[in-house]
């Protein structure tokens, strides 16, 4: 018997990684299984999916059928508010993106006037008297950076699912530990396969020379995502010499600061952003880099879809050295130490990518990293075949 599924997340147009996620693994699950797709609220925009999915939705307020299993999507923040508010019920199966969902809790319970009991309730259920001792200082306007990270208000918002997806060891050992006894699945991040790819057509496009090494970032770049490290270790690394590069793939979020720090620096000209593009060079852009870079402290415990994306393009990718992003191997992902070091480990990481001939031919293996297990197609039997074990 197939298994049968009431797909709840995201969707594009909404500029989310679990929109992507859902396009990418949609298509394979569907051919695998019984799915139908719940249309998100109309604030969020008419979903732009293909036709072959786009035939698959259904209106909101679609209930889940007997035999029917609701695979809920969480991530920690607005865009998935309307899913706290009717998907999870028994026969619910959270997919969860991040390991912190009390931002996710803020929106619910806050937002306009919001319910400030149900958010002291709600923390009380996660984490008891300190949990009420957060929602009383909130309360009287005092809270702290760290505090979502501290208290993330897991068990206030999947305690009644039947079933955890993750797609880190780091997730499945946290869920494990929060929901001693229930089912919990790690499987593999998908993202789409980019297919062959002319990396010497898209460095030409971007306008990249033979001569020089490219990082690159992909997606929102935000404070927490190391800007002012990164132009720091690029403009460290061009005054020892190395011709190094960096382009910006995706939101321009953060750019005026950005450019601000590069002409303080003097590598203005070293320092280009391509703003979003369309799907199909967004996909394929990582495999112009001799090395991309995602550094995000702290962390929602969230694997990195960028991450995978540059694996998926043979792309090495320079991660921050905490948590999850350990998980990779240190060949195609080397280290960079959170903390006063950074932009010196960045720096270091351009010359010595300057200086070593074989950098790469570690391109094959980071390709093989995405091969097992992050395709999608492997995703979607990974999530039917853990489906069919709960039925």
């Amino acid at each position: 018997m197939a298994v049968r599924i009431l797909w709840a997340s995201p969707l594009p147009p909404i500029r989310s990684g679990v929109s992507d996620y859902a396009v990418e693994i949609l298509g394979p699950l569907s051919r695998m299984a019984e799915v139908r797709i719940l249309t998100p609220p109309d604030s969020e925009g008419v979903p732009d999916l293909p036709p072959d999915l786009s035939q698959l939705l259904v209106s909101l307020g679609t209930t889940p059928e007997p035999d029917e299993i609701t695979v809920a999507h969480f991530g920690n923040n607005p865009y998935h508010r309307w899913i706290l508010n009717g998907c999870r019920k028994s026969r619910t199966v959270a997919v969860v993106h991040d390991l912190v969902l009390h931002h996710l809790l803020v929106h619910d319970s806050l937002d306009s006037g919001g319910k400030p009991d149900a958010f002291t309730a709600a923390m009380q259920t996660a984490h008891g008297k300190s949990g009420v001792a957060i929602a009383e200082a909130r309360a009287f306007g005092l809270t702290g950076n760290l505090d979502p990270f501290l208290f993330p208000a897991l068990k206030a918002l999947l305690g009644e699912t039947e079933a955890l997806i993750t797609h880190s060891e780091i997730g499945r050992s946290r869920l494990e530990q929060e929901f001693p006894g229930r089912p919990v699945l790690q499987m593999g991040l998908p993202v789409a396969d980019p297919g062959p790819v002319d990396r010497l057509k898209i460095r030409e496009k971007l306008g990249i020379s033979d001569g020089e090494i490219l990082m690159m970032h992909l997606g929102f770049l935000t404070p927490e995502k190391g800007v002012g490290a990164i132009i720091g270790g690029l403009a460290a690394a061009r005054s020892a010499g190395v011709n190094a590069r960096l382009v910006l793939v995706g939101e321009d979020t953060g750019d005026a600061e950005l450019k601000n720090a590069a002409e303080n620096l003097g590598i203005a000209a070293a320092v280009t952003s391509t703003g979003w593009l369309p799907w199909d060079e967004m996909v394929t852009a990582p495999a112009a880099a001799d090395v991309g870079v995602v550094l995000r402290v702290p962390s929602a415990g969230e694997t990195s879809a960028a991450v995978v994306r540059f694996l998926a393009c043979g792309t090495p990718v320079a991660v921050i050295a905490r948590r999850q992003f350990l998980e990779w191997p240190e060949e195609v992902a080397p280290r960079i130490t959170p903390g006063p070091s950074t932009t010196a480990e960045i720096a270091r990481l351009l010359i010595r990518i300057s200086k070593d001939g074989d950098w790469q031919t570690r391109r094959p293996n980071a390709r093989a990293v995405y091969e097992n297990g992050h395709t999608p197609e492997q995703a979607a039997k990974a999530m039917v075949d853990f489906l069919r074990t709960l039925n």
